[in-house]
Order: C-alpha cells, then sequence, then structure tokens
C-alpha cells in the first residue's frame, strides 16, 4: 500500500512571511554596507587626504615619466645663458650647436616654444608671449621679482610672488623667474639619452648606422670591438645605469627563486611531518603546524627587517625572509595535499616489497607532484613581485634602485623605466613557469 506524501499547504501568511524577510535582507545589507563606509570615511580622515591631495602635480609627475625637458637657464651671478638636456651638466650644448628653437645673441635670447609661444630675454627681463592672452614681463631685481600681466585677472597657469614668477600656460612650456635667474623649461616626447649619453660619439645615431658601426673594421677605441664598444657605452650611460639596472634584475629574480626552492625543498619533508595520515604522533604533527603557523603568520616585510638587523643590507636577507615565509605556505599546502592522497596506491606499492622510501617515491610523490610544481611556480612568480618591495627596505635588487629614483621629482622617468621592465620580468616568469606546468604535469 502506497503512503502519500503530504506537503505542508503555502498559505498567504507563508508567502508574506517570507516576502517580508527577503525585503528587510534587501534593506539591511545595503544599509550595512553604507554604515561601513560611512565609518571607514571618518576613520581614515579621507577628507583631510583630499584636501592635502595635489593632482596638478600628479599631472606633472605623469608627464615628466614620459617626456624630458631642454632647459634654458640665463644665471645671473655667472652672467651666462646655459643650454641642458633636464638642466645636466654633462648635457650642456655647445653654444655653436644649439636647438633650432634657441637663438642666443651676446647678453639676450629668443627662445620659440612653438604653436605661438615665445620667450624674449634681455638683461634681467623676460617677456613671455602666449597667444590669447598676452605678454607676461618679468624682471628680476635685487629683491625678488617685478612682475606685470596683461589686463583682467590673472590665470590659474600663473603663480605670482614677490620672490618668484612661476607661469605654465601648457605642460610642456614653462617660465620661472628669481632674483638669480631666468629658466624657460621645453618638453618633448620620450627618454632623454636613453641609449647613450650626451658626450658619446654614439649620441644621435640611428639603428643603421649602428648596425654599419658594429661590421666595420674601423675601431672606435683600437683595444675592442665596435661592437662591444657600443654595449658598453649603452650600459655605462650615467643616465640611466642599464648595467646596474639589470644586475639589480638579476639580484631581484636570484632572491625569489632562491628562497622559493629553498622554501619548496624544507616545506615537502615538513609537510609528511604534519600529515595525519604519514605521522601517527599528535604531539609532533601539532608541533610541526604551530611552526607552519609560526612562519607564515608572520609577514615577508616583517621577516626582511628582521634579517637586515641580523645580516645586514643585501640580496640574502631578502632570499631568507622568502624562504621563512613560504616554508609556513607551502608546508600546510602539500601536509593537505598528502592527507588527500589516494591510499591504494601506496598499498599497491607496498604490495611489491618496496622500501618505505620507494612507497613514498612511488606512491605518494606522484600524486602530490602537480599539486607541487603548480604552488612552487605560483608562489615563484608571486615571489618576484615580492621580491622588488623586500628590495626597497634594503634587500637590494630592482626595489632599492626603484626607492632611489623616487626620492626626487627629477627622476620619474628612470621610474618608469624600472617598472616597466619589472612589469616585463613578471610577464616572462608567468610565461616561463606555464611552460613549465605544461611539461612537467602534462607532458607536453
Amino acid at each position: 500500500m502506497a503512503t502519500d506524501t503530504m506537503e505542508p499547504a503555502v498559505t498567504h501568511e507563508t508567502v508574506w512571511r517570507t516576502v517580508r524577510r527577503r525585503a528587510r535582507i534587501t534593506v539591511l545589507v545595503p544599509i550595512a554596507i553604507l554604515a561601513y563606509l560611512t565609518y571607514t570615511w571618518f576613520a581614515f580622515d579621507v577628507s583631510a587626504l583630499l584636501a592635502k591631495s595635489q593632482p596638478d602635480r600628479a599631472v606633472i609627475l605623469a608627464t615628466d615619466s614620459v617626456a624630458y625637458k631642454v632647459q634654458v637657464e640665463k644665471n645671473f651671478r655667472r652672467g651666462e645663458f646655459k643650454v641642458a638636456i633636464e638642466g645636466e651638466r654633462t648635457a650642456t650644448y655647445d653654444n655653436a650647436e644649439l636647438p633650432d628653437w634657441v637663438d642666443l645673441d651676446g647678453d639676450t635670447a629668443f627662445i620659440d616654444l612653438g604653436d605661438g609661444y615665445s620667450v624674449e630675454i634681455d638683461g634681467k627681463t623676460a617677456l613671455f608671449a602666449i597667444p590669447g592672452y598676452g605678454v607676461i614681463k618679468g624682471t628680476a631685481t635685487d629683491k625678488g621679482v617685478d612682475t606685470v600681466l596683461p589686463n583682467g585677472p590673472a590665470p590659474d597657469w600663473v603663480k605670482v610672488d614677490p620672490r618668484k614668477l612661476n607661469v605654465r600656460p601648457t605642460l610642456d612650456r614653462r617660465l620661472q623667474v628669481t632674483k638669480t635667474k631666468i629658466e624657460v623649461h621645453n618638453y618633448f616626447g620620450g627618454w632623454e639619452n636613453f641609449w647613450f649619453p650626451f658626450r658619446s660619439p654614439l649620441y644621435g645615431m640611428s639603428f643603421s648606422q649602428l648596425y654599419a658601426l658594429a661590421l666595420s673594421s674601423d675601431r672606435m677605441d683600437p683595444e675592442t670591438s665596435n661592437l662591444w664598444f657600443i654595449v658598453d657605452e649603452f650600459l655605462s650611460n650615467p643616465d640611466w645605469q642599464h648595467g646596474d639596472v639589470f644586475v639589480a634584475l638579476f639580484e631581484t629574480i636570484m632572491m625569489a627563486v632562491l628562497g622559493t626552492l629553498t622554501a619548496a625543498l624544507f616545506g615537502l619533508p615538513l609537510a609528511f611531518l604534519a600529515a595525519r595520515n604519514f605521522t601517527s604522533s599528535t604531539f609532533l604533527r601539532f608541533g610541526t603546524r604551530r611552526l607552519f603557523d609560526f612562519l607564515r603568520g608572520i609577514d615577508m616585510l616583517i621577516w626582511s627587517l628582521i634579517f637586515i638587523r641580523a645580516f645586514g643590507l643585501g640580496p640574502l636577507t631578502g632570499a631568507l625572509a622568502i624562504a621563512f615565509t613560504d616554508t609556513g605556505s607551502l608546508g600546510k599546502l602539500f601536509s593537505e595535499a598528502l592527507e588527500n592522497i589516494d591510499n591504494k596506491q601506496v598499498e599497491g606499492v607496498r604490495a611489491t616489497g618496496a622500501s618505505q622510501i620507494q612507497r613514498y617515491r612511488f606512491g605518494v610523490i606522484p600524486q602530490i607532484l602537480p599539486v607541487f610544481v603548480s604552488q612552487v611556480l605560483y608562489y615563484l612568480e608571486s615571489n618576484t613581485r615580492s621580491a622588488t618591495v623586500i628590495g626597497a627596505l634594503g634587500a637590494g635588487g630592482i626595489g632599492l634602485l626603484l626607492v632611489e629614483t623616487m626620492k626626487t621629482s627629477r627622476d620619474w622617468e628612470n621610474t618608469s623605466y624600472i617598472i616597466i621592465l619589472t612589469i616585463v620580468v613578471v610577464i616572462l616568469m608567468d610565461q616561463t613557469s606555464s611552460w613549465l606546468r605544461r611539461k612537467l604535469i602534462e607532458g607536453k
């Protein structure tokens, strides 16, 4: 005899209760999120941070990272003009080889900034002609700067001060007048002197000219080949320090590789001690697991600071910080993988009369190898980025060079260069690890 299953009747009150419960959740969740965001707004004092922000300065730094300036300066103390890239003494033009937009004549100068913008310097007076606005006159005096503006309100890009006149109508044109000097800045896109220094005999050569020079038998330096001379001029560029940057990148990669491999080599044996199906001693398992918690519970940056105090600055401290942190993380992951293996494979190997080491080798390792390889390669990718941050604290590598270029506001193109190289290295590490993963796990 079949028994009928009785389903509870759906009443109007049941439906209404469900609707009200869901309506409360729908209303309360957005209110809770809004309350949390409101709390964080006041707790972090976001209003004060926004008030202190300098978006105009951020735009200038962003422009400086992809452009460079040629600076025309008249120094009243020395009584001379100087035309230089980024104002550098080592990148100063000879007066006989000035840019075509600069015309010097004794104590006067005419600078054509393009699109109708021009600056005329006569003695201690600078006249800045600006299309659609007029001419701004700034005269240096013993007490500061006397400024004369066209009629009407002064625009935001004119900063008038008794001690300094600063005019920047566009991002790529600028005039500064103080009581000691007049400066005109003209910006151009690109990175200045990237391939070779300004005074190098290779400066301004095209790639075809460099290729022909490398194959030529007429040596630039009698003691070395032209190819090596080109490479050496590039690597020893004092402005961009390509050689030092590449060495720092190599240190960063080695820091990540050494730290990750050390963590994997120590984490795997310790994982057997932490796995329930391999270690019967509760005390030993508990102690090993707490060791993993201790190692990974302290952040990598904290380990780096500890080792810097213990061993001093250098890549070794970064590698040790990575090794300590990842030993805890990889050990925990490996132990969980060991606890999830199929014991039938281990028993099958045992039935052949294999020793315990052989059972681990042929019954356990093949099962956890995909997890082992995947996790180690993933941590290697991640540690390449982490090594940059650790290096910034003093462990060396590319991170230290990155911090040095960010200390001043005039080296942001070098900062961009280092950031781009770091991203390229991370991409290459990702592609390499993907290739190794396919070769080792999939056999492709």
